[in-house]
């Protein structure tokens, strides 16, 4: 029903705009009144100005004013703009999906230059960024004045996206007129977190020698500290069908590894015409890890540009931009839960008593246990995130027919996670344990028996494991291009571009020298017999925004991780704490990417029966040389492998212009287009863990080819009054290629990737063969591989409208707001054979999104409230553990901002971000399974900014 409902609104509003602004036009030719437009408004029809002259498809964001950018973050921005969608973490933007195609596919670039920046989030966020996403959190907005989404490929803009490319530009001094001073202080407030937090921004520039020289220097702080919390379980499983849970003959039966071992009395030894519950609950999907969580968050962040510009002519031009930021946090994670529904063998879930229970549909939504193992699980991060850039650009007119851009650039993005520790505490053979799904299944009910899971002597020390992590992304570009005005109506152009591309994550834990899992290893006496009380804390669950059920626990003991670190040595890289990069190889692997392209364009811009034609036909070619480095255990030794490959594309693009009237445009793109596969798909080498109760095998595909598309693209624009825009877009992408992760649950003896069973045995470390074993059927296997891809199509509604046609104190109202509709149809493999295919949407695809804003603005109050919509999205398909899909809910925040004018120069503002409360949910399907469910609470900012 929304596209219909959306597609009338728009029709609606379009004549109805029409028809005043036609009265508007009139009264303007009789009174001869100009229309002066400034603030926020200024920003929207600067941004449409600068679509409306692209040859290409491109929508943009445009500070209202001096280092004054719409949005706190830069991907909140972004999502205004039609068919961008955002995902968030720590309820702050992070990614950008363009017209259904995820964050992998975007190219982002700063200055002009392609870049990437990592950063750490919870594992249920995607965790440490190993790909190709450019993380927009780590920036802050005000050291940015313009952003332009490029939809359609043109040949002089580099390869790269299938969904667009992003530029990112900073201010420069010679966009300003002489000596420029403006800032900004505003004071932070978290709902959830219950703390105050600054945010400062600084903005200098001058310029010299009659406008021939100029610098500029900008800054921003800005510190956080959040809290969230909800529930998760790490998806659900079942046990298997009957035959899968029982096997053999007589009194010689034998119980399936993922199985409860008694169901209401009923057992493997129950006559199979008797043993109704036994089948149905061990069928029956479960929740892997039932848990309440609670994640504390600290942040700072600090950005930084530099710019001279230097004019030594009227033909020349001389830009060296330097830009920086410094991303710090600190995050603590603390679960109580059970961890023995996903854990296998007799000492485990064969071991859990069912004693009664519910099903619905296949998911079995409440049950009471016995012998049921509960966690105390604290984990706590320390995190930073650098990004260095620094490049020089040369303009200059040979002629006035003749000119040319000399482009060189560096830089670097470091993400470094050096503490990443977790110490479980555990209980053993809990009796009377509850969860129960059926009054909220979000927030289940789960309690613990007769523990007093607040008293640390409740609990034994268990594990301490310690995973720092690191990624390393180096970029150096030089490109340069020619511009040759051939006539009056036709201008050609060309260039080459080289790129020299370095990717290297590592990963340390527990070592000895060798694979074996030291995180299951015994610790030593000094560490376990030392009294917990002695290095715990008390957890509190809020549950602020959250309809918690009576009877949950609400605090819980949990281990303090920094008393502990002293009283053990933890970080001592000595002993038992010794780290090595052994047990973790699959996330020790680099990636050299050395591309070399060129291009050759036509543009034009004529007229043809009267009506204005333009557009620009060209071609791209690009060679990309690869070099893959990485760990394998084939042969069940450790070797460290290269691969190297070299591939090469070859990529026309068309755009076209047509003018049919005044103020309506009618647009047209083709173009081949191509995405590089994600970096961690290209490790050469594979990885075999015991994570807790997850066993797994992940390996890497350095000879995947790229993701290739043909796009195809129709819009038409009509600007109907100052200010005003009312477009519709339609978009085609035929995906030819596409890679996907092939996940599979399997023993992991006589495995397709010919690994021998002694690298499980040493992975499973101490827990083999208690709980972990090459013949356990839950190895779960994951490798990408190129698919045939299928197609994506949809379109988009915008409209602009400022009430211009309205008198009086109603005319400073406004309008913007955009609906994109995508479809499409993948085919995925649903096995590591390629058997047997899943047709389903693409991974990240919304179906539906939307955004509105309605502003008021005159000389001195400025405010409006935006809202933005996306539907629900698949994450993973198929599913893990047997699961049909994963996927996240479909979100609604709503942010406001408003601000008055003191003086001249002082200005009062106020924002509101997220006033809906959202949440972030993550399910599985069917039955719609909870996998994750977290508060994030509100922010409140208010403050000065002044101008000079």
């Amino acid at each position: 029903m929304r596209p219909k409902l959306s597609l009338a609104l728009g029709a609606s509003i379009a004549a109805f705009a029409a028809g005043l602004s036609g009265q508007a036009a009139a009264q303007d030719v009789v009174e001869e009144e100009e229309i002066v437009i400034t603030g926020f408004r200024a920003s929207l029809a600067a941004a449409i100005d600068i679509k409306r002259e692209e040859n290409s498809a491109v929508d943009a964001i445009v500070a209202e004013d001096i280092a004054d950018f719409p949005d706190l973050n830069l991907s909140e921005s972004i999502q205004r703009i039609p068919g961008v969608a955002i995902t968030r973490s720590n309820g702050e933007g992070r990614n950008i999906s363009v017209r259904g195609l995820g964050p992998q596919f975007t190219r982002v670039r700063l200055n002009g230059m392609e870049a990437m920046s990592a950063l750490g989030s919870t594992d249920a966020e995607g965790g440490t960024n190993r790909g190709r996403n450019f993380d927009f959190n780590i920036f802050a907005s005000e050291l940015f004045n313009s952003i332009t989404v490029r939809k359609t490929a043109s040949a002089d803009v580099e390869e790269g996206s299938l969904g667009a490319t992003v530029d990112l530009r900073t201010a420069r001094p010679f966009d300003y007129d002489g000596f420029t001073l403006a800032g900004s202080f505003q004071g932070g407030y978290d709902t959830l977190a219950e703390t105050y937090n600054p945010r400062v921004a600084l903005l200098w520039s001058n310029t010299w020698a009659n406008d021939r020289l100029g610098a500029l220097f900008s800054f921003a702080y800005s510190d956080r500290d959040s809290t969230e919390e909800g529930a998760s379980t790490v998806r659900w499983q079942n046990g298997g069908t009957p035959s899968q849970c029982v096997t053999g003959a007589g009194p010689n039966f034998t119980l399936g590894s993922s199985c409860f071992g008694n169901v209401l009395g009923q057992t493997e030894d129950t006559p199979a015409i008797s043993r109704g519950a036994f089948d149905a609950v061990n069928g029956a999907f479960h929740p892997r890890i039932p848990r309440y969580d609670v994640y504390q968050h600290t942040q700072d962040r600090l950005g930084a540009t530099f710019t001279l510009q230097y004019r030594p002519s009227t033909s020349t031009d001389i830009t060296l931009d330097v830009l920086y930021a410094d991303h710090n946090a600190t995050r603590s994670e603390s679960f109580l839960e059970s961890a023995v529904f996903s854990t296998t063998g007799g000492s485990a879930i064969n071991a859990v008593d069912v004693l009664a229970y519910e099903i619905q549909g296949n998911s079995l939504v409440y049950g009471q246990f016995n012998d049921v193992d509960i966690r105390s699980e604290f984990r706590y991060d320390e995190l930073s995130s650098e990004l260095g850039q620094i490049s020089v650009t040369l303009d200059h007119e040979f002629s006035d027919r003749l000119s040319g851009r000399f482009f060189a650039g560096t830089s670097r993005a470091d993400h470094s996670n050096p503490v990443q520790t977790t110490i479980l505490w555990d209980r053993t053979d809990v009796d009377g344990y509850v969860y129960d799904f059926r009054g909220n299944n979000r927030l289940p009910l789960i309690t613990y028996g007769g523990v007093n899971v607040a008293d640390p002597s409740s609990y034994f020390l268990s594990q301490i494991r310690l995973r720092p992590q690191y990624v390393d992304n180096t970029f150096e570009t030089i490109y340069g291009d020619l511009e040759f005005e051939a006539t009056e109506w036709l201008t050609l152009t060309g260039g080459l571009n080289w790129k020299n591309y370095e990717f290297e994550t590592r990963e340390l834990r527990r070592s000895n020298g060798t694979t074996a899992n030291q995180e299951t290893a015994a610790l030593p006496g000094s560490i376990t017999g030392t009294a917990l009380s002695n290095y715990s804390q008390l957890v509190h669950l809020n549950g602020s925004g959250l309809s918690l059920p009576a009877g949950l626990p609400l605090s819980w003991a949990a281990p303090n991780i920094e008393i502990a670190a002293s009283l053990f040595g933890i970080y001592s890289n000595t002993g038992v704490f010794a780290m090595g990069i052994e047990p973790a190889l699959g996330n020790n692997f680099s990636v050299g990417e050395e591309d070399s392209g060129a291009y050759v364009a036509g543009s034009w811009d004529t007229d043809i029966g009267g009506m204005r034609f333009r557009g620009d036909l060209g071609v791209r070619y690009v060679e990309t040389q690869q070099s893959s480095t990485g760990y394998s255990q084939a042969t069940g030794t450790i070797q460290r492998n290269t691969v190297d490959r070299t591939y090469s594309d070859t990529l026309p693009s068309l755009n076209m212009v047509l003018e049919p009237m005044d103020d309506l445009l009618v647009r047209f793109a083709a173009a081949q287009v191509m995405s590089r596969p994600p970096l961690g798909n290209l490790n050469p080498g594979a990885q075999v863990s015991l994570s807790g109760a997850n066993k797994t095998v992940t390996a890497g595909n350095p000879y995947l080819d790229p993701i290739r598309a043909n796009a195809y693209d129709f819009s038409v624009e009509w600007y109907f009054q100052e200010g005003a825009l009312l477009s519709f877009a339609y978009f085609y992408k035929d995906v030819e290629s596409f890679v996907q992760t092939v996940r599979e649950d399997r023993a992991f003896t006589g495995n397709p990737l010919g690994i021998p069973d002694s690298v499980a045995i040493a992975a499973c470390g101490a827990a083999y063969p208690a709980t972990c074993s090459p013949a356990d059927t839950n190895w779960q296997f994951s490798q990408p591989r190129n698919t045939e891809g299928g197609p994506i199509e949809g379109f988009e509604i915008s409209l602009q409208l400022p009430f211009f046609f309205l008198d009086g104190w109603l005319s400073n109202f406004g309008v913007v707001g955009n609906y994109t509709h995508v479809e499409s149809e993948i085919d995925y493999f649903a096995n590591t054979t390629g058997t047997s295919i899943v047709r389903d949407s693409l991974t990240g695809l919304s179906d539906e999104s939307w955004n509105a804003t309605i502003y008021y603005e005159d000389e001195r109050l400025s405010a409006r409230i935006s809202g933005a919509y996306r539907s629900d999205y698949l994450t993973t398909v198929p599913g893990r553990n047997s699961n049909a899909t994963e996927s996240t809910a479909e979100t609604f925040n709503v942010d406001f901002a408003g601000s008055y004018q003191i003086s001249e120069r002082l200005r009062f503002s106020i924002e509101a971000l997220n006033l809906t409360d959202e949440v972030s949910d993550q399910y599985l399907s069917p039955d719609d399974r909870m996998s994750f469910y977290h508060n994030y609470g509100r922010q409140i900012l208010a403050g000065l900014r002044f101008s000079y």
